[in-house]
């Protein structure tokens, strides 16, 4: 996304960026009307956010003074608050919003924003529409959702509560009254809506009526992602929220230009990129089995769509897993390891406190020692560009349109285990969306990996195909290409041409008792490349499922198949093939271009079983695509995430250290330390005047030699950031 009307304001947003004119994205409905708004945009300003999400019960019982004094601490300069919807904290005179019981005569939201606005906070105003008390049910049945046997919605949480229709007129009639009410008397930058958009299909008489008009079908009677009148509400309740996302925003507009509508989260994430000036990515903190850089996965997804706009995380100080257990708290180190995640992925820190009551105060200086960090250093966390080399695309299209035969589970497997590979082989990388592969989208990557991509039009695998003509390199597995854009399965791949297969008509597997044939040769330095640390084994375990395909080019044979063969009784346990010419690797060098077919689900079965040999034999597959210096490498023990930014005036590598016993499950007791030696290029035509480590404050000693600056870092505790100041 192209920044536009990019200005230096000395006096304006404390000496930080800002922008001018009425749109600042390329790709914004608002190019097409471009009226200066009457005061620069804050968009841009805020780089450390506090979100304070009030009970019912706080007005009197808490303590706001603490709140500002600790924001101020913190140097939080955005706040998030709560403002109406199921409880206005504020004198609402709207009919049926339930202002709280306890607020007496006060203005509880008015008492907070007043305070953060003389510390110089911007203010966003926080919003929850999806349910309400039993008046609004009375007034209004027509409001509540209503489940497929036709029973009105009690909330799954409080019944005292009813579960109101998303896509009816409570939220575009009532929800956009109480918007303009926020707006009238707070003035906010914006209003951010929690679980604004609906839980489930509704049969209410809005959504059958509106679903009848728009397609001609009766509502779903189940959810199943396939269905094709399932499929049909999908588009249409994309359509549906897509419309009340443009009802609020410019409603709330009309009351302040420079103020927006900020959704909790949407089904899209073009959309999302395209529309969103800015965006609240809600990834609280993990929940089972959750890995420590999921944090940093979401934020690269959105980034993907987003490109440099100002991406706020929002990280819980509580507990989030099934049970809920809000009043409660994280340990230290979690807190920090998930902040960290965000941070070094390019967003910027928002925590969240359920209450102002607290009773537990153990997070409070975990949160500050973060935010004085950040804020110190804030220069450096203003990035102007990733310098990753490698994209991994994501596809929300195949999560759709794909699916339903037993090798096609849990598909979003597949990107995780190219995720954890590039993790533990400390490659930079960002995500990619597959609908954003334009030679623009595209140009400063050398290599894209895609893990099960399977639904891509004809239009995408030309973009493909055209990032190779032009240079880039191509990782894909299983089963690429071989769905369109619907879900419909093709008689080759997409892709074939590209990758030098075709489709043998087949999908083999679960694959018991079978193995991958290493084939050595000395002589050869490709084979050598690919089966870099594997050189001690004749062959390593098959993965689960693999597409059967014909080769259509010549192809070297490091990587063969040992067929299936029986795992019981134990005196069977024998190959009855001992090897074959059948290729599981396929590698071709496409002019300046390399290309890598993995027919096997290697990707997915390394997030399954996490075997060292797959993690191994991925890492050397992307390694040899990539065919290229990197733009850094890191020395020294532990799983260490790497991010590369560049700024105005400096580079900054991001060290995140999730060497843990606990990153697989949760939460980290403690923070393990690792040192490392990071070498980094220096950009072309840049001269490095100096090197720090943020985080820990220090200058430290480094080597300058053909155009790389090598640094040791003695401790990286969390987080560490190396910053080359540079001329």
């Amino acid at each position: 996304m192209e920044r536009r009307n990019f200005i230096k304001t000395a006096g304006l947003l404390g000496g930080t960026y800002a922008f001018s004119g009425a749109s600042v994205w390329a790709g914004s409905p608002l190019l097409t009307n471009h009226v200066a708004p009457p005061e620069p945009y804050w968009l841009d300003g805020p780089m450390r956010w506090a979100q304070l999400a009030f009970v019912e019960r706080d007005p009197g019982h808490y303590d706001p003074d603490f709140w500002l004094a600790y924001f101020k601490r913190i140097h939080a300069d955005g706040a998030l608050l709560s403002a109406g919807g199921i409880v206005a904290f504020y004198p609402t005179k709207i009919p049926l919003h339930h202002r709280s019981d306890f607020m007496g005569n006060t203005n509880t939201l008015g008492y907070l924003v007043e305070g953060c606005r003389k510390q110089g906070m911007k203010i966003m105003l926080r919003t929850d529409p999806h349910a309400a008390r039993q008046d609004v049910y009375d007034a209004h049945p027509d409001w509540i959702a209503v489940t497929a046997d036709g029973k009105k919605r009690r909330h799954w949480a409080n019944p005292d509560l009813w579960v109101t229709c998303a896509l009816g007129p409570y939220n575009f009639e009532f929800m956009t009254r109480v918007n303009a009410e926020i707006m009238d008397n707070f003035s906010p930058e914006g209003i951010f809506s929690n679980r604004w958009h609906g839980h489930d299909v509704c049969y209410c008489e809005h959504c059958k009526t509106n679903f009848k008009t728009y397609s001609g079908l009766e509502l779903p009677q189940k959810t199943e992602k396939l269905d094709p009148t399932y499929r049909k509400w999908a588009e249409w309740r994309m359509k549906r929220l897509r419309e009340l996302w443009t009802v609020w925003d410019a409603d709330i507009r009309k009351k302040k230009p420079t103020a927006r509508f900020i959704p909790n989260g949407f089904p899209d994430k073009i959309m999302t990129g395209k529309e969103a000036d800015l965006f609240f990515a809600d990834q609280q903190a993990r929940r089972g089995l959750t890995p420590p850089w999921a944090n940093g996965k979401g934020a690269k997804e959105l980034r993907s769509t987003l490109g440099l706009k100002p991406l706020i995380g929002i990280f819980s100080v509580g507990i989030e897993e099934e049970f809920r257990w809000k009043d409660s708290v994280q340990s230290d180190a979690e807190i920090r390891i998930w902040a960290a995640e965000g941070t070094a992925n390019g967003m910027r820190p928002c925590f969240v406190k359920f209450g102002g009551d607290i009773y537990d105060k153990r997070w409070v200086e975990a949160v500050a020692n973060l935010y004085e960090g950040y804020h110190k250093n804030e220069s450096y966390l203003r990035n102007t560009a990733s310098l990753a080399r490698v994209g991994v695309v994501y596809s929300e299209q195949t999560d759709r349109n794909y699916g339903g035969k037993p090798w096609q589970q849990k598909s979003g497997d597949h990107l995780d285990g190219i995720y954890h590979t590039l993790v533990e082989s400390r490659v930079p990388f960002d995500m990619v969306n597959d609908r954003l592969l334009t030679p623009d989208d595209l140009k400063r990557f050398k290599l894209l990996i895609l893990p099960n991509i399977a639904a891509l039009s004809d239009a995408q695998c030309k973009q493909l195909q055209a990032f190779v003509d032009n240079g880039g390199s191509l990782v894909a597995t299983f089963e690429t290409s071989l769905y369109d854009e619907e879900g419909k399965q093709r008689p080759d791949f997409g892709l074939a041409s590209l990758l030098g297969v075709s489709y043998d008509q087949k999908v083999e597997g679960p694959m018991r008792n079978s193995y991958l044939q290493l084939r050595q040769d000395a002589k050869n330095s490709q084979t050598q490349q690919i089966l870099k640390g594997l050189d001690d084994t004749p062959r390593i375990i098959n993965s689960v499922y693999k597409v059967n395909v014909k080769p259509t080019d010549t192809f070297p044979s490091p990587i063969t198949l040992i067929p299936t063969y029986p795992d019981l009784p134990m005196e069977d346990v024998y190959p009855r093939v001992a090897q074959t010419d059948t290729r599981e690797l396929y590698l071709r060098q496409v002019g300046k271009g390399r290309v890598a077919y993995i027919p096997g689900d290697l990707d997915r079965s390394f997030w399954q079983m996490l075997s060292i040999d797959h993690g191994q034999l991925l890492s050397n597959v992307i390694n040899w695509a990539l065919d290229e210096e990197p733009v850094v490498s890191i020395a020294g023990p532990g799983v260490i995430d790497v991010n590369v930014w560049r700024q105005q005036k400096s580079m900054t590598v991001h060290l995140v250290n999730l060497t843990n016993p606990m990153m697989m499950k949760g939460p980290f007791r403690e923070l393990i330390p690792v040192d490392a030696q990071v070498t980094v290029q220096v950009p072309s035509g840049a001269k490095v005047t100096g090197v720090k480590l943020l985080m820990s404050d220090q200058k430290p000693k480094f080597e300058l030699k053909n155009g790389k600056v090598t640094v040791a870092v003695p401790k990286v505790l969390d987080h560490e950031i190396v910053a080359l100041d540079l001329a």
